[in-house]
């Protein structure tokens, strides 16, 4: 379903008892457009609005991003709710100045970090116009505005590949390869850490990625596991939307705009 009646519909199981209910947002291509350049995104104050409006009202608000935690809490400009920073690996709680980190996962960050200072040392990866980002625990390669994109993943494929024979795991998303520590590490691991315990009655995730499926899967565990009652996954249309993504979302809405009026549905 994706009308806007049907979005309302669906919304209800969480307009009904807000005070235990958990909203949770991935942020880019889904609070944040998608930009060239990832050091430059942000969210639209006409977003931010609705926001500051559901995180008054709902008991736990949260973006789960693979974003750094501290990154996301300055795209989003806003510091009483909770993010989920790396895929769950750092949690930064609403109101805190210190990032919680997975222990499991802090161990690998020098490997990690070592790979990539090695593979970031390549004229050939400057020349493609492939950028990196240095994430603490996880290592990046964007090729979003390469001037040649078919070079580009190419090249990025080869690092994935090296990443692999390293005894790294690789992960892949929009034009872009994260290379992880070989630990389970994503966003639906964080939500259920986060929620286990949480008190609440129903969540939703809203997400425009693959990697957002993670999040769906572990919501919908939380139900299985009786640590909710009801969950709601919401994929975030586009372009570049993954054909999974679709077809496990029970609501759609369409680009970012979309996003914003799930947000002001709330907030009414």
């Amino acid at each position: 379903m994706s009308t806007a009646r049907s979005l309302a519909q669906a919304l209800e199981v969480l307009r009904a008892d807000p005070s235990r209910s958990a909203i949770l947002l991935d942020i880019d291509g889904t609070l944040a457009p998608i930009v060239r350049h990832a050091e430059d995104a942000h969210v639209p104050e006409p977003t931010r609005a609705p926001l500051i409006q559901v995180a008054r009202r709902y008991g736990l608000v949260a973006c789960v991003t693979g974003r750094q935690a501290a990154t996301a809490r300055r795209i989003v400009s806003l510091g009483t709710i909770t993010y989920l920073g790396n895929h769950g690996a750092e949690l930064l709680r609403g109101g805190a100045t210190e990032v919680e980190l997975d222990p499991d996962i802090a161990d690998w960050a020098h490997r990690v970090r070592a790979f990539a200072e090695r593979e970031l040392d390549d004229d050939d990866l400057r020349r493609l116009r492939i950028r990196g980002e240095d994430k603490d625990i996880i290592a990046a390669f964007h090729w979003r505005g390469a001037p040649d994109q078919d070079a580009a993943e190419a090249f990025v494929r080869a690092i994935g590949e090296r990443a692999e024979e390293d005894g790294l795991w690789t992960h892949w998303g929009r034009k872009v390869l994260e290379v992880r520590p070989p630990v389970e590490l994503d966003k639906g691991r964080g939500i259920e850490h986060l929620l286990e315990d949480a008190g609440m009655r129903a969540g939703v995730y809203v997400g425009d990625d693959r990697t957002d499926l993670d999040a769906f899967a572990g919501l919908r565990r939380l139900v299985d596991a009786g640590h909710l009652e009801q969950a709601l996954c919401v994929g975030v249309r586009s372009d570049e939307t993954p054909s999974e993504l679709e077809a496990q979302s029970d609501v759609l809405v369409d680009g970012t705009r979309g996003v914003r009026g799930l947000l002001e549905a709330l907030a009414a």
